[in-house]
């Protein structure tokens, strides 16, 4: 049975908390420490929860059929397995993350692509593991994250509903420590594919809580999310959108962070409880018609 309360580090998320926000750094450091800091340095400034990185061992994680393809990069041409492991942080520089973090203080965690990756990050201690869509339907990894006993937050991109339903069985049997993510993982994603309704399907068919991991360029979707009752909001972040990746344009900028902040929690006042209240205001009107 999913649980229907999950504690997140030093937050606890359910059905009526206030949405619990992750800005994805994921690979748009470019694998320059000082870009993730200010990366950082934003989501902190900006109000949001905690900022996640991605972890791979590139000779595993990297398809065989794509290894040497050649890549144009800002550091020459290379291939695509060179160009992974070009921008793929380190123990030294996750050490840094991790007493940078701490210093702030925001949480961070990182969504790790295969088995030793995983084994990395359990040395630190995250507030949860992120599982990527792409690695939903690997048994091996999914099933060594949930005995880390760590939460886990596990998106649904690319994913036929028969996956989801097998990836969520595996994670019941583990103790339903988890949280899915509505996701679409074309970058960026239209509009008409978002598919936004998919949150309550999700909720309905799995008895869980649901979150959004959105690759759009619009804010909307996420706010939209949230009054649909996704518990967890996760989005790309960059420094500018012209910045050299593919994940750039389909993230959110500094200001946008700051913006999408405001109009979650805008939104989550506007929902309200459910419960039938008769507010101050209201009882004066109340006072005033009935006597």
């Amino acid at each position: 049975m999913a649980k229907k309360e999950i504690k997140l580090g030093d937050v606890v998320v359910n059905g009526s908390s206030k949405p619990y926000l992750i800005a994805e750094i994921g690979i748009n450091h470019n694998g320059d420490m000082q870009i993730a800091k200010r990366l950082i340095d934003a989501a902190f400034a900006c109000g949001w929860d905690s900022v996640k990185f991605q972890k791979r061992e590139p000779d595993i994680a990297v398809p065989e059929a794509q290894k040497n393809v050649p890549r144009e990069t800002p550091w020459g041409t290379m291939t695509y397995l060179e160009y992974k492991k070009r921008i793929e942080f380190g123990k030294e520089e996750y050490d840094d993350i991790d007493k940078y973090c701490r210093i702030k203080p925001i949480a961070w965690t990182a969504s790790p692509w295969d088995i030793p990756s995983l084994r990395f990050l359990l040395q630190y201690d995250l507030p949860f593991i992120k599982m990527p869509s792409a690695m939903l339907t690997n048994d091996e990894l999914l099933k060594e994250a949930a005995a880390s006993c760590k939460p886990l937050i596990v998106s649904t991109g690319m994913s036929t509903i028969e996956e989801i339903d097998h990836a969520v069985e595996l994670l019941e049997k583990a103790g339903g420590n988890f949280i899915l993510m509505h996701t679409n993982s074309s970058y960026p994603t239209q509009n008409d594919e978002l598919n936004i309704n998919l949150i309550h399907t999700l909720m309905e068919r799995y008895d869980c809580l649901v979150g959004y991991s959105g690759h759009e360029m619009d804010l909307m979707p996420s706010v939209v999310a949230v009054a649909m009752g996704a518990c967890v909001i996760e989005r790309h972040v960059t420094l500018d959108h012209n910045m050299w990746g593919t994940d750039q344009k389909a993230s959110v900028s500094i200001s946008g962070m700051v913006a999408l902040r405001g109009r979650i929690d805008k939104v989550t006042d506007i929902m309200g409880s459910g419960k039938k209240v008769l507010t101050e205001s209201e009882l004066i009107v109340r006072k005033k018609l009935r006597g």
